[in-house]
């Protein structure tokens, strides 16, 4: 899949900018850039050295450029690769790259710069999908998770495991050689106290996945409740800006609106939906229905009710209609500042939800809500640093893992021939193979890299 062409992209945004930084890779990447650079001779230049000079077409001057040189192979791509920062004009970005590709280099396809670093050995395939979550990382939270994949925290647990399964896979194969002597090499019960162990790491990082997932993208928190209890007050309190608008008649609302808002490094996309009720007319059916689909797709509920305007058995009622056992939930009495009821105190809640008594007019209690909802959703999780997985492909891939795993243990429990064993264990080697890029298809491949930005 590694071709000799030189390829050339913009690596910066595409728009005008004080600078648009084009890069090459490949063989004839500094040759390609010497016969248009106007200064020193590139040919002969270190490594990780920058040049200032002319791009020049025949005679005619481009822009004034600072070159960088990486020599493979001490670069991304293990390749020969430079980097021409020149000025943001997108006329000037389209002339330079248009004039090295009239040198011989080729249009780079979307992650091909990453590809090529891949395939040289620069990055495990697992690594390289990091850069890609790296780049589109928009909290603290989600460029910490993506940073420890790229420095290979996340391969290194992976590899453990791999090289003490390809131990007793060896171990096992040693016994097919001798079949007719019928001797066993791999310890059982070493191998079914392997099996086990590997078994609560997989089950680890598949777990860490929900969270992990949710870190990627942001946590989906819906803010449900009646018409009036304050939801939209609530949503611009959390926001601390007048995002939604709040009114006396009941049913406001009646599309959702999202936000996005960060506590503690956390992105978590708040959602005001439609008070649900009996609706009026058709729109506010719409509406309705719409938060019932949000509240099903949601990490976290934040059911909000008015406390001076509903009974205890109503805010029970609707508890029950939408509250999901194990479910992030936290029911939030609102409008403390006009009366503290007693009916808080007949209330009945299960004891998986999280209370908490608010203004949202007054702001009072808003920081302890956003405390709240950290704690709810990510709490001590991410002290320990841990390995966690934030990619579909990998964690179908440890689940396949797990699966391969469980059926050499059930060939220990119930006796099976050497060969069946070697077999399984060999399934569970393919897939964590997978993961990291010692059992790659073309197809594959070409599926990852194509989500990259061109330039990367």
């Amino acid at each position: 899949m590694i071709t000799n062409e030189t390829i050339v992209a913009l690596s910066t945004p595409p728009g005008v900018g004080a600078i648009g930084v084009i890069r090459l890779s490949g063989k004839d990447a500094i040759a390609i850039t010497n016969s248009v650079f106007s200064g020193k001779d590139l040919l002969k230049q270190d490594s990780h050295t920058i040049h200032f000079g002319l791009i020049k077409d025949g005679n005619v001057v481009i822009d004034e450029v600072l070159v960088s040189l990486f020599v493979a192979p001490k670069s991304y791509t293990k390749e020969n690769v430079v980097e021409i920062s020149c000025h943001g004009s997108n006329y000037i970005i389209q002339q330079i790259i248009n004039l090295l590709i009239r040198k011989g280099a080729s249009a780079a396809k979307p992650g091909e710069f990453t590809l090529r670093a891949f395939l040289n050995g620069g990055l495990d395939l697992s690594q390289a999908e990091a850069v890609a979550d790296l780049i589109s990382s928009d909290s603290a939270a989600a460029h910490s998770v993506a940073m420890n994949q790229l420095r290979g925290g996340f391969s290194t647990e992976l590899n453990v495991l791999r090289e003490q399964l390809i131990h007793f896979a060896s171990m096992i194969e040693l016994e097919l050689d001798f079949a007719e002597e019928d001797v066993e090499f791999a310890n059982r019960d070493q191998l079914q106290a392997l099996i086990d162990k590997i078994t609560i790491v997989l089950n680890k990082l598949i777990r860490s996945f929900e969270l992990g997932n949710v870190i990627k993208l942001g946590i989906n928190t819906v803010i449900a409740g009646r018409p009036n209890a304050g939801k939209s007050t609530l949503l611009n309190a959390l926001l601390n800006e007048d995002r939604a608008i709040v009114s006396e008649i009941a049913g406001t609302t009646r599309d959702t609106i999202e936000e996005v808002l960060n506590i503690n490094g956390i992105n978590f996309r708040l959602i005001d939906t439609a008070g649900i009720r009996e609706a009026t007319d058709t729109i506010e059916a719409i509406g309705v229905e719409k938060t019932m689909q949000k509240i099903n797709q949601s990490a976290v509920l934040v059911y909000l009710f008015d406390v001076v305007n509903l009974t205890s058995e109503e805010i029970e009622e609707d508890i029950q209609r939408l509250h999901k056992p194990g479910f992030p939930f936290l029911a939030v009495a609102n409008k403390m500042d006009l009366s503290y009821s007693d009916r808080l105190k007949e209330l009945k809640l299960p004891a998986d939800i999280t209370f908490i008594a608010i203004s949202a007019k007054e702001l009072q209690q808003i920081e302890e809500l956003k405390q709240l909802l950290y704690d709810t959703a990510v709490g001590d999780k991410l002290s320990d640093n841990h390995t966690m997985v934030t990619n579909i492909r990998h964690v179908e891939a440890l689940q396949r893992t797990r699966t391969a795993l469980n059926s050499v243990a059930e060939g220990l429990t119930n006796p099976v021939t050497s060969d069946f064993l070697a077999m399984d264990i060999k399934q569970a080697l393919h897939y964590l193979g997978e993961i990291t890029g010692q059992v790659t298809t073309d197809d594959l491949l070409e599926n990852i890299f194509s989500k990259f930005c061109i330039g990367k």
